[in-house]
């Protein structure tokens, strides 16, 4: 659709020169309701499934009023009808790139990978794993190292990970696969080795996933509340960690459903460390340390899921 032209704030045609007025909140620029926030909670809420809770009322301000700001937009409520009247995807992105939260590191809750490693090898090859919020890369990469290591290089070539995530920010550093050295100095001297480049000269301080890493894994862009995630493979393990805490209980269930025919019968799915599915679904039985088994057959779950989801209305913004 095409865009239409933002309508002229009246204070702006005023007079150009018109600086915003600052908000009686002390050093904000903008004025910032209760009516805005709770505007902006069902907003994100429909565009990628999140929750906003009271508590990031603050951070909705900071992260969007530099939103405001490239637009030369005075208010809140103004850049929202915008939004929504102009409804363009590349505002729309915008928008959910800003309320996203990225936080990751390289081997995060590490009792996970030595889980896979031992499972990986028991499985039909070629394996595949899907790591379903991949922020910047490192979980991706932490996945496909481990598939190194279990399965060698060789059989590791073989092996896929794909890697999505709704930030398209996120995910264009993540395909560059460039880190900071702070950011890997916890790995062993073997993994810096055999995994990573180190940069020199006007790159020193930096380090680089080496090409063998870089070719195991796809990154792609998507959306967890959409109704059909286009994938037409099933994955031996899913890494959905430390995302569906930013999900209410319904789009949860939502996720978990359309999980299930993606998953080989026995596929293993790993949960952030503060997430907890038994009480959200009776396809996974919860096998230890946040780490979800598929307890239905492939076909039957496949069944189950596509007609769930097709009744159930799509979270995403049209």
């Amino acid at each position: 659709m095409m865009a239409t032209r933002a309508p002229r704030h009246p204070a702006r045609a005023a007079s150009d020169r018109t600086e915003p007025a600052r908000s009686a909140e002390t050093g904000r620029d903008f004025e910032f309701t209760p009516a805005d926030f709770a505007r902006i909670r069902d907003l994100i809420h429909r565009a990628a499934g999140i929750s906003l809770s009271d508590h990031k009322r603050d951070m909705a301000y900071s992260r969007l009023a530099r939103r405001l700001r490239a637009r030369g937009l005075e208010t809140f409520r103004h850049y929202l009808d915008l939004l929504e009247a102009e409804n363009d995807p590349a505002e729309w992105e915008a928008f959910t790139n800003a309320l996203t939260t990225n936080l990751t590191a390289f081997f995060r809750e590490a009792h996970h990978f030595p889980i896979l490693a031992e499972f990986v090898p028991r499985r039909a090859q070629p394996v595949s794993v899907w790591c379903s919020a991949a922020s910047t890369g490192e979980e991706p990469y932490s996945i496909a190292m481990t598939l190194i290591e279990a399965l060698g290089e060789s059989g590791a070539r073989q092996a896929s990970v794909l890697a999505t995530d709704i930030d398209t920010q996120v995910l264009a550093k993540a395909e560059a696969g460039v880190y900071q050295f702070d950011q890997v100095k916890h790995l062993s001297p073997e993994r810096l080795k055999r995994f990573f480049l180190k940069g020199t000269g006007a790159h020193a301080g930096m380090v680089k996933v080496r090409p063998e890493v870089r070719a195991l894994v796809r990154f792609e862009q998507l959306n967890l509340t959409d109704r059909d995630y286009q994938l037409r493979t099933q994955f031996d393990a899913i890494f959905c960690r430390n995302v569906m805490i930013y999900f209410d209980k319904p789009t949860q269930a939502q996720v978990l459903t359309r999980f299930e025919p993606l998953m080989k019968p026995g596929g293993l799915l790993f949960a952030g460390h503060s997430e907890n599915f038994t009480y959200v679904t009776q396809a996974f039985r919860l096998r230890g340390q946040t780490v979800y088994e598929l307890t239905r057959d492939g076909g039957g779950a496949r069944t189950s899921s596509r007609a769930t989801a097709a009744s159930q209305p799509s979270g995403v913004v049209a």
